[in-house]
């Protein structure tokens, strides 16, 4: 056989495998893509480039979690569960007397998730790491008997070294410790925690753990979830990260403005059940006994329930939340995301909302972290200005907050960023409260934002000169893989 026809033999080959791999891809991504834009996406990926295209969607299309937490029941007593039934009758008559408008969307919680809505919980807004870090390190410093930490970025600096001697005293005096670290947030330190976690005999864990040896920060099917939890009692979760960053008062080079909560009463338990979830799926060990799941006595008057979102049973469960209290609004909406690329018909609720009468109001960071989100973003503020919704830059340093407040009443807060890799790709926890209370508080916090914040117009998203409106159009192409 000459070259020529081996060459050609090779090339038929080639051509033939090629096709056969893009057609089993296509195949794939028409029977679970549920989002037609991103079907259409991967599906021409595939084809359009050779070889290419296949082996991105095999690294990064599939989903390959399919848990089932109804099968992770933690061992209960009967008293445990009385008292949970009690609590969220109790929340409901709340609800039907005190919140009449805002009814509709507990039931809608009710039905998307598997946490019962709760009464006689006490919440606390902690602002920047500054607040945070010292409630949360005194809080295991002072555990009995568990505590579950997990987080997407843990880093190996000054203000992770004060949680790494934390979590090892309270290991070595005899304290259930259970720490997990995501595969991608874990790298963004050169040692990675869980290696020095190891070292020092704390039990660790990894949520899929990552094939490239280096951070990506586009990967999917991330755990972004932050939880604390100390002996089933006290809770802690929002959009804090572990890192030296949010430690506003060392002046550190990369500052992070953040928002975290202290919860206790009733609604811990479903913070604790999310990170067993978790961690059962990462180490395979179920936790169970009243050191993780005592029986939780009401501390306060806040209504409250844990809404968790990922790609498995959860899909689109925060998500659809959100619909529902734009649904419900009646005067006024505040949205805090640092990362803010909803989706068409995330857009187009917005812009409802707001045409009904609704004052909307949306808060994002002037300079962003991710600059191609930031473009994305930005090329999407001219649809919701249209309509009457108000955007908002805030200063720096880097606003990581992430909140909704709904009429003054309901406040939903957590992991979740506005965009389709928090609502459909990763793992995420938000809670969401009906407290007046609250409500009030964060709303000050938000009015200070606001008053050093700029108000963007139709006639500022005009002025922007052309490349630079290429530039963010063709970035906002890639929004549903950013």
């Amino acid at each position: 056989m000459s070259w020529t026809l081996l060459e050609e033999f090779w090339i038929h080959i080639l051509v033939a495998v090629e096709i056969a791999l893009a057609a089993t891809a296509s195949a794939h991504v028409v029977l679970n893509k549920r989002d037609v834009p991103a079907a259409v996406g991967w599906a021409a990926l595939a084809w359009l480039a050779p070889f290419v295209g296949v082996s991105l969607y095999v690294l990064f299309g599939i989903n390959r979690i399919e848990r089932k937490a109804h099968r992770l029941r933690p061992e209960t007593t009967r008293i445990q569960e009385e008292a949970e039934v009690e609590e969220e009758r109790l929340a409901h008559r709340i609800l039907d007397e005190s919140f009449t408008s805002l009814v509709s969307l507990g039931r809608l919680g009710d039905e998307l998730t598997g946490f019962p809505l709760v009464d006689g919980n006490r919440i606390e807004p902690l602002v920047n790491g500054d607040a945070a870090y010292p409630a949360m390190l005194d809080a295991i410093a002072n555990a009995r008997h568990s505590v579950g930490l997990a987080t997407y970025i843990f880093d190996s600096d000054a203000a992770g070294s004060l949680f790494l001697d934390a979590l090892d005293k309270a290991h070595h005096r005899g304290v259930a410790v259970r720490v997990l670290v995501d595969g991608v947030g874990q790298r963004y330190s050169r040692t990675p925690v869980p290696s020095i976690l190891r070292e020092r005999g704390v039990p660790v864990a990894v949520f899929l753990e990552s094939a490239l040896p280096i951070r990506n920060n586009y990967l999917n099917l991330r755990n972004h979830r932050k939880i604390l939890v100390v002996d089933g009692r006290v809770g802690f979760t929002g959009g804090l990260n572990i890192r030296e960053g949010c430690l506003l008062e060392t002046q550190s080079k990369h500052q992070v403005q953040d928002l975290h909560f202290r919860l206790e009463g009733p609604v811990v338990g479903s913070l604790v059940r999310t990170f067993a979830l978790d961690w059962d799926f990462a180490s395979d060990e179920q936790l169970n006994g009243t050191a993780w799941y005592p029986v939780l006595e009401p501390t306060g008057d806040s209504i409250a329930r844990g809404v968790p979102g990922g790609p498995d049973e959860d899909f689109e469960t925060i998500r659809r939340v959100i619909l529902g209290a734009l649904a419900q609004a009646q005067r006024r909406v505040r949205v805090l995301s640092p990362y803010f690329l909803p989706d068409p018909t995330l857009i187009t609720a917005l812009n409802v909302t707001a045409l009904r009468g609704v004052q909307v109001e949306i808060l994002v960071p002037r300079k962003s972290n991710l600059r191609v989100v930031h473009w994305a973003a930005t090329s999407q503020v001219g649809q919701l200005l249209q309509d009457g919704v108000r955007v908002f830059l805030t200063e720096p340093p880097f606003d990581h907050t992430k909140l909704m407040l709904v009429d003054g009443q309901w406040c939903f807060f957590g992991s979740a960023n506005w965009d389709q890799r928090s609502l459909r790709l990763n793992f995420e926890l938000n809670v969401e409260c009906y407290d007046r209370a609250l409500a009030a508080k964060l709303n000050g916090l938000v009015d200070a934002k606001l008053a050093t914040a700029e108000k963007l117009t139709l006639e500022w998203v005009r002025a922007l000169p052309l490349p630079i409106k290429l530039r963010n159009g063709f970035a906002r192409l890639f929004s549903p893989y950013l």
